[in-house]
């Protein structure tokens, strides 16, 4: 049996002119909880659709718990669960009626039941998937992809359109199936939740890997370029206050409001910032130093903003 969740080398995949995935090489370990990341159109969901069988590849291999998911997909189905953005179910189907639908294919599914009580869709169950939130959605989307028992799965961005309150819960279901030694792999833009569940980070843009590893790894290679976080008023002049600072500090408003300065760090910078802030007639707000986060590492590879 291969150690490997998923084993895949030199994957190319094109859509005509264009070229989504472009010698894609990965490999995911068992019982692992991989996060692939990459900006918009970086080929994710492309290599996502390969493991699961929807797609063939031009060349290379893929191999998904030791096996190829187009040539032995009869095999791989069962083993698997998918969770595909946008919940795939059909809009008048009831809640329940939709996960016990998905439990009668499986030879030993979960309680739906009880899957149901897990994700806090209990009250929702006999509502019509068109009438439930994105979040329900969401989650029902996610007891689909579960109630089969699968080894591995696959989320894509499991958590869009929850609330805080539903995001931490899906966070506490998917550390439970680590801990039991199933698998995961999923694509999410948000960089916190890859970077408080995931065991392995693969950073992908323009169909090529540009780094791979532990979350703790990625953002420490550079451990001494330390960060000011800050809050004030949207919409301040960043440029203006990276040139109030010493040559090569790097300012951004990362979300309204949000703004982080990247460089050493001293006690002279802190006081630059704050008395640029204060001739702005703005207050700094919240300021904190640390190293950078994943975040900041996965703008420094891609050079792009992060797009939900």
């Amino acid at each position: 049996m291969s150690a490997a969740a998923v084993e895949i080398t030199g994957l190319v995949k094109r859509f005509g002119s264009t070229t989504a995935v472009d010698g894609l090489d990965l490999k995911m370990a068992r019982g692992s909880l991989l996060a692939l990341l990459g900006p918009n159109g970086a080929g994710k969901t492309t290599t996502v659709e390969i493991c699961e069988g929807f797609l063939r590849p031009d060349t290379g291999t893929v191999r998904v718990l030791g096996l190829d998911p187009v040539s032995d997909s009869a095999s791989l189905r069962p083993r698997i669960g998918v969770m595909p953005q946008g919940g795939g179910a059909y809009p008048g189907v009831r809640a329940e009626e939709m996960l016990r639908l998905v439990a009668s294919c499986s030879a030993n599914p979960l309680d739906p039941a009880w899957l149901l009580d897990v994700l806090g869709l209990q009250s929702a169950r006999r509502t019509p998937f068109k009438r439930l939130s994105g979040g329900q959605q969401q989650r029902l989307s996610l007891a689909c992809a579960l109630v089969g028992r699968p080894e591995l799965v696959f989320l894509d961005e499991p958590t869009a359109g929850m609330d805080p309150q539903a995001r931490r819960l899906v966070w506490e279901l998917l550390g439970a199936l680590r801990s039991d030694g199933v698998s995961v792999l999923l694509t999410t833009h948000l960089m916190e939740e890859a970077e408080s569940l995931a065991d392995d980070v693969v950073i992908v843009d323009g169909g090529r890997l540009v780094a791979q590893g532990a979350p703790s790894a990625l953002t420490a290679e550079h451990a001494e370029d330390a960060q000011l976080r800050f809050r004030a008023r949207a919409g301040l002049n960043t440029d203006l206050l990276a040139s109030a600072l010493p040559e090569g500090y790097l300012v951004r408003e990362s979300t309204p409001g949000a703004y982080r300065v990247c460089g050493v760090v001293d006690p002279q910078v802190v006081s630059t910032v704050t008395a640029w802030c204060a001739q702005q007639g703005v207050l700094a707000e919240e300021l904190h130093v640390g190293r950078r986060d994943l975040e900041e590492v996965f703008l420094e590879l891609t050079g792009k903003e992060l797009r939900a």
